[in-house]
């Protein structure tokens, strides 16, 4: 097995604080029999520790360097099945239809869009636990009126409750990262936060309205909604996108929806 040095291409920062290790695998608390897939594992600080709580495990790796050392070193643990593939386009649901926990400590460089991806794989999905950038964890759990609120926060917190458990100092990491680091739990909601008609659509409406940020909703949306619809919502069409709750998100995607509908 060869030392690995980091790749600045995939964004590789691996974690050795055996401190901050042994919280998060506390605040993952892996039972055997569940079903788990630790996405990036690296090095695999959190990959022996959860492969010996749960006996089977499955990663998600691309780096392949990476994930042929990382199945040497697990020979013998436990059952390590592991997927070579791009963590962007990677079908969750093939592991299971229900149930899947979802871990790991993903690249800077690719938390955002990853995210967007797992939400269209909800419905096969427990839970999630993630190191990220703190910038993008404050996102997430933002609020109407915050002015980290955005695109992000809309469309993870209409699917999921936003949990950001602890932050995590540079130092954890070889390479150090020039930012600090939070761990977030993600937990898809039971019941619908919001009544939306077209998920489709509601995705349209929200990204339109934060695409520029200082437009109102009246430039922000013209081309789906006149002045007239969005007023008589309850909604000012001089707000800007970030006064918006989930639910005036939904009430003008309904909006759309109803109006296309005709």
């Amino acid at each position: 097995m060869t030392q690995h040095r980091p790749r600045k291409r995939f964004g590789q920062h691996f974690l050795h604080d055996r401190i901050v290790i042994d919280r998060i695998i506390a605040a993952i608390d892996p039972k055997p029999g569940e079903l788990l897939i630790e996405v990036g594992p690296g090095t695999g600080a959190l990959t022996l520790p959860l492969l010996h709580r749960l006996g089977i495990l499955h990663v998600l790796e691309v780096d392949r360097d990476l994930a042929r050392n990382l199945t040497e070193r697990c020979q013998g643990l436990g059952e390590l099945h592991m997927h070579c593939q791009d963590a962007l386009t990677f079908n969750f649901c093939q592991i299971s239809d229900s149930e899947l926990r979802v871990v790991g400590n993903l690249p800077y460089n690719i938390s955002t869009p990853f995210i967007f991806h797992l939400l269209d794989y909800l419905h096969c999905i427990k839970d999630m636990l993630f190191m990220l950038q703190k910038e993008v964890v404050e996102r997430l759990n933002a609020g109407p009126g915050n002015k980290i609120y955005g695109r992000l926060s809309v469309m993870v917190q209409t699917r999921c409750r936003v949990e950001k458990l602890f932050t995590v100092g540079a130092g954890a990491f070889t390479p150090a990262p020039k930012v600090e680091s939070a761990i977030v739990r993600l937990i898809p909601h039971e019941r619908p936060v919001a009544e939306i008609t077209d998920h489709d659509i509601f995705a349209t409406v929200v990204k339109k309205s934060f695409m520029q940020r200082r437009k109102t909703l009246r430039n922000a949306l013209k081309e789906l909604l006149s002045e007239k619809q969005i007023r008589s919502l309850g909604i000012d069409p001089g707000n800007r996108a970030e006064r918006l709750t989930i639910n005036d998100f939904a009430a003008l995607a309904n909006c759309c929806h109803n109006d296309k509908n005709q």
